[in-house]
């Protein structure tokens, strides 16, 4: 009889608990890694959209965050890709967190000193490339070294850190530009992502793949194991469904915020208003992820959180599609957080229970990350029309709820995760 050969350590599935240092290095690196991808979205590039051409904020937006979106489409399974063929003596992913982060900090230089558009769009390019790089290693290290019992847990500090990045970057940036404008808010968001990358690296083991298991490196092979087929992994395709359209269903919420604000709301401090309103989101996500992760893990059950999850969501757009004014902005601030928190406390755990192979967890993260990026293509690209021609916010908003409905029902053709 042949000798079986044991997995190496980069591709075994993980079975001991991870303590409690590495997962706050992990929850420190993607609190800088979400602030470098919301500060800039949700604050800066709308206010140097106005800058540069008020009459045309909006289109400006929308085409810096969408061509962004379409590059961050490309990075993700790209560098997933290049890095589970990587055998460095550093590990599989940690030399790519550290060159993703240094590509979107140089991005974010770059946007600090943009004199029109199209410097604008190149440097949102960079950001967006070297944070979703950034980002497919960080997901990855969660497949890489936690069990499965534990991934709800993880995957809730994950979506804690997620709005902490989204808030404290709206405060920070918010402060930046109180005392010194544009130029401050990118530098400040910048040292944020190298300094928590810098800390993951350093402080955190990650495995070396040996040689003789690295993927065939043939363009032929490397192309073919980009596409993962819905008839061979139908779970895999499912819970990728469903992952983008809870992603595009926040992208309708969230993006516009504050242009709802000043616009439709016509708050009187749009700036404060938003602060208002992630402070209330990130309460209730905090408590949602929390509680979510420790039932599901407890349970072992993902499906029901997700469903749970999608309809509430779905009700605090329905808020905003009846009522557009500041009452009911409050009220469905925490009834997003609390959703989205424990959506994203069980996502993680249900989406790396469906990948296809241990050899390509990250490519197929990757993929999987694809769900969060293509929404920012897809919804600038839709929210122009509808405001303009379908009804103004209050469409927007039931495309929202529609988009998060349309998750809940995806989720239950998963079969292999209860």
């Amino acid at each position: 009889m042949s000798e079986v050969r044991e997995l190496p350590e980069a591709l075994a599935e993980p079975v001991a608990r991870v303590r409690a240092g590495w997962m706050s290095l992990l929850f420190f690196a993607n609190i800088a890694l979400w602030l470098g991808v919301y500060a800039p979205i949700q604050v800066l590039l709308p206010k140097q959209a106005e800058i540069l051409d008020a009459a045309n904020k909006e289109a400006v937006f929308s085409l810096v965050t969408g061509v962004g979106a379409v590059v961050a489409l490309i990075a993700n399974p790209v560098v997933g890709l290049l890095s589970d063929r990587t055998c460095h003596a550093r590990g599989r992913r940690h030399p790519w967190t550290a060159a993703g982060a240094a590509v979107a900090a140089a991005g974010l230089l770059v946007l600090a000193f943009a004199p029109n558009v199209a410097v604008m769009v190149l440097g949102w390019c960079l950001v967006q490339a070297g944070l979703n790089g950034m980002l497919a290693m960080l997901v990855s290290a969660i497949a890489d070294r936690v069990p499965v019992p534990q991934r709800a847990q993880v995957g809730g500090l994950v979506g804690i850190a997620q709005m902490l990045g989204t808030v404290l970057g709206a405060v920070v940036v918010v402060v930046m530009l109180d005392l010194a404008g544009l130029p401050l808010g990118y530098a400040v968001c910048a040292a944020i992502v190298l300094a928590g990358a810098a800390a993951f690296v350093l402080r955190t083991p990650d495995a070396r793949l040996p040689v003789a298991y690295r993927p065939s490196a043939r363009t032929r092979d490397v192309l073919r194991n980009l596409w993962i087929s819905p008839r061979q992994h139908p779970d895999f395709a499912w819970a990728w469904g469903c992952h983008f359209m809870i992603g595009l269903g926040n992208a309708f919420g969230t993006l516009y915020l504050l242009f709802f604000l000043k616009d439709a709301v016509h708050y009187e401090d749009p700036d404060t208003g938003l602060l208002i309103m992630m402070g209330l989101y990130g309460a209730a996500l905090i408590v949602g992820a929390l509680i979510a992760g420790h039932f599901s893990d407890k349970s072992g059950r993902r499906k029901p959180y997700v469903l749970v999850a999608s309809a509430v969501m779905a009700v605090a757009a329905l808020l905003l599609v009846v009522w557009q004014n500041w009452t009911a902005a409050l009220a469905a601030s925490p009834l997003l957080g609390v959703g989205f928190g424990a959506y994203m406390a069980v996502a993680l755990a249900m989406l790396t229970q469906v990948l296809p192979a241990a050899q390509d967890r990250a490519k197929d993260l990757g993929v999987i990350n694809i769900a969060n990026s293509l929404p920012q293509v897809v919804a600038p690209m839709l929210t122009a029309p509808i405001l303009a021609y379908l009804g103004g916010y209050p469409s927007l908003f039931a495309a929202s709820a529609l988009s998060t409905v349309i998750a809940a029902v995806l989720v239950t053709r998963v079969k292999t995760v209860r």
